[in-house]
């Protein structure tokens, strides 16, 4: 009989493997243990902002992590033009103006994690 402690996704198992009488397989038996604690994410900097938001708002069209910001605040955007990167699943997806306009806030930084419908920026 031998003793293991194993971690899968986060969650910590003691697990005891035993040889079968007969059959020389092993038989597994799992007790679920503690999780060990898990490090803080890195802190994400701050978004910028002019002050006001915009009547134009920009959301998040899936959940994800902001990997880089194209237009800042004050800055003059068409329409199709790129404001926002978003890493969902390992695909890095733009995100642009729905409409010619000025951001008026960044709603997130980068480093941030976003949900699906969340305003990540607006224009005016």
């Amino acid at each position: 009989m031998k003793n293991y402690t194993i971690t899968v996704n986060g969650n910590v198992y003691d697990v005891t493997v035993e040889e079968g009488a007969s059959t020389g397989t092993p038989v597994a038996q799992a007790a679920p243990k503690a999780a060990a604690p898990k490090a803080p994410a890195p802190k994400a900097e701050a978004p910028k902002t002019s002050g006001t938001a915009g009547s134009i708002k920009v959301n998040a069209p899936m959940p994800g992590k902001i990997v880089a910001v194209k237009a800042n605040p004050g800055d003059k955007v068409s329409r199709g033009q790129v404001i926002l990167v978003l890493e969902a699943m390992k695909m890095e997806n733009d995100i642009v103006a729905p409409e010619d306009g000025t951001v008026a806030s960044d709603n997130v930084a980068v480093g941030s994690s976003v949900e699906s419908g969340e305003t990540i920026a607006t224009l005016n």
